[in-house]
């Protein structure tokens, strides 16, 4: 919860991945609150009553969304369903002004290896950043897993990182009212 909340200010991006983790791994757990308590909560240092409280009230809200929502087993929680839409937003948003030209041209450069991965992923119903998303979220489970993880995987996935880096800079900017478009 705390991790959470400064990685939605900081980098949307981050914050979006970590919650498809924290997902997971309430999942692995079986939506079980006293074990993730035990397992998670408990193990956190210096954080006192208050804080522990509040991570358990915050896990149990996740638990009961995902129950409510049909995602015991897969998918993501609605809130992040809106994350990822309001990120979409803008990158559109951003390839329409020619003020953000340079970001077109980077999104562009990075379209072949998301049409690419949609490919291999035999899913052309997700969007371009959903598809950036997930490219992101398996490497970082390959790595959890201690699995090779390719040149070309790795290449692929540094790049569409730097693109996603990019409008989590602009969305950043957007959240603070510091984005202009023209008119």
């Amino acid at each position: 919860m705390i991790t959470a909340s400064a990685k939605k200010r900081e980098n949307i991006a981050e914050y979006l991945l970590y919650m498809w983790q924290i997902e997971d791994i309430i999942r692995a757990f079986g939506l079980d609150i006293d074990r993730i308590r035990k397992e998670i909560v408990d193990r956190h240092q210096g954080h006192d009553d208050r804080q522990r409280k509040e991570m358990i009230g915050w896990y149990e809200s996740l638990i009961d969304m995902m129950r409510r929502e049909g995602k015991e087993k897969s998918g993501h929680l609605q809130l992040n369903v809106n994350t990822l839409d309001d990120i979409s937003r803008l990158h559109r948003a951003l390839l329409k002004d020619p003020k953000f030209a340079d970001y077109a041209s980077e999104y562009y450069n990075t379209l072949p290896l998301i049409v690419e991965l949609r490919a291999k992923a035999g899913d052309s119903r997700k969007d371009e950043i959903e598809t950036c998303f997930d490219a992101l979220y398996g490497l970082l489970m390959l790595r959890l897993q201690n699995k090779e993880i390719s040149e070309e995987t790795t290449r692929a996935v540094t790049r569409i990182s730097r693109f996603l880096a990019r409008l989590a800079g602009y969305y950043k900017k957007d959240y603070n009212n510091e984005l202009e478009f023209s008119e």
